[in-house]
């Protein structure tokens, strides 16, 4: 495609201006900001520009405290949407507190398919919704475009359990989507045409224009990594049981569970970037009900890097469970500027109101990519990915860090 060549192209000249920033692995910094311009494009999105900066620095003594990291994005792009992001991982001083923070506001649009992985996402219950007396909604098979705004605030704060690398602590947890449009929902045609939101929506009592979910988790995090931006070696467990009452802002009371584990596995002392990195999250809906595009869905994890080959939000389910293997090698024999990586992911997702189950189907992704390490000190690398995947998608993915 002549738009991912240019994309590919642009991307290599960038390599060469980051080059100059390189030159503060001479000093001894304490911070380092990377100022990464934003040139990509993808079916949701079309073509993006912006900034996404890259941040990585000390609290402590770095012989006792781990490095802390903050990725942020001001993107505008064609299809007249703006993203703004704020993701920090604080370690302070001797890593006695951690402090995860996941800060959002879009205005924005993105194509839904439906509940559940497989051929049968797009139907919201087997034979169509019964909206009126012997009355069913027809299935769609294509895309259905939303248009919305979004505000996340999401803070946790974590307490190190004495000299172990166990942590434990709170969070506050707040989503709200509002200005919701339905582009392809038709109330007055006959039959009228009812899309997967709007059903969803009505069978669970939830408006289809605005809603809240607002609440309190409990979290639970082992990290044994030896770099939080690009680990070579250790593991990292988290789980987090976010409860959402009505006495806090959401519209039902609710509960939601994240489960996570990352793994690392390197080849070499000498070259431990030469290695094998996993990746799965489960991520489940255990009481009550929640919003629609507050449903469990690939994409939405906290630096949004799950399900490369699909859009944002393309699977999507009541319970999701979610699978990544990649192979990350150096490309240079000495040197550890260049590098390469290959991978597959797998998604699967249920649909209580379809009779699909969880592990029903599984839709899978993989690509390559290139890495460039800009900061050899933290190990921030540049990342540029091309994925491909179920039903046609593929993806074109630049960014800083690994993507777990």
């Amino acid at each position: 495609m002549k738009t991912n060549r240019t994309i590919l192209l642009v991307c290599l000249s960038l390599f060469i201006s980051i080059n100059s920033i390189k030159s503060q692995d001479k000093k001894e910094k304490n911070l380092s900001i990377i100022p990464l311009p934003v040139i990509a494009s993808n079916p949701t999105n079309g073509f993006m520009y912006g900034l996404a900066p890259g941040a990585s620095w000390y609290m402590g003594d770095k012989l006792n405290t781990s490095i802390s990291s903050g990725l942020g994005t001001v993107i505008y792009t064609t299809n007249k949407q703006l993203i703004i992001t704020a993701k920090t991982n604080v370690f302070f001083s001797n890593d006695k507190w951690n402090l995860l923070n996941d800060w959002r506001y879009f205005i924005t649009s993105q194509p839904t398919f439906g509940l559940g992985t497989g051929p049968n996402s797009n139907k919201v219950v087997d034979g169509g919704f019964e909206y009126d007396d012997n009355q069913f909604s027809q299935t769609i098979k294509t895309a259905q475009q939303m248009e919305f705004n979004f505000l996340r605030l999401h803070q946790t704060l974590l307490r190190k359990h004495q000299d172990t690398r166990l942590f434990y602590g709170v969070g506050y947890h707040f989503d709200y989507h509002y200005k919701v449009v339905d582009n392809l929902l038709d109330l007055e045609s006959d039959p009228p045409v009812l899309t997967s939101h709007y059903l969803y929506q009505k069978a669970k009592g939830f408006s289809d224009t605005e809603y809240t979910t607002s609440g309190v988790s409990l979290n639970v995090l082992f990290d044994s990594r030896d770099n939080a931006i690009n680990p070579y070696s250790g593991r990292y467990a988290f789980v987090n049981l976010r409860i959402n009452p009505e006495f806090l802002g959401s519209d039902q009371s609710s509960s939601i569970l994240w489960a996570e584990y990352r793994d690392y596995v390197h080849f070499s002392e000498e070259r431990p970037r030469h290695m094998l990195g996993f990746w799965t999250y489960g991520w489940f809906v255990t009481s009550g009900d929640v919003p629609y595009l507050d449903l469990p869905s690939v994409g939405w994890d906290q630096f949004g890097t799950s399900g490369r080959a699909y859009t944002q939000g393309r699977f999507r389910g009541e319970d999701l469970w979610y699978a990544e293997t990649e192979y990350r090698f150096p490309l240079q024999k000495n040197k550890e500027t260049l590098g390469g990586v290959v991978f597959v992911n797998g998604t699967t997702a249920s649909s209580r109101t379809n009779n699909i189950n969880l592990l029903d189907y599984l839709d899978i992704g993989y690509g390559a990519g290139l890495r460039v390490m800009i900061n050899k000190k933290s190990r921030a690398n540049l990342t540029i990915d091309y994925a491909f995947g179920e039903y046609g998608a593929q993806g074109f993915y630049l960014g800083l860090n690994e993507k777990f």
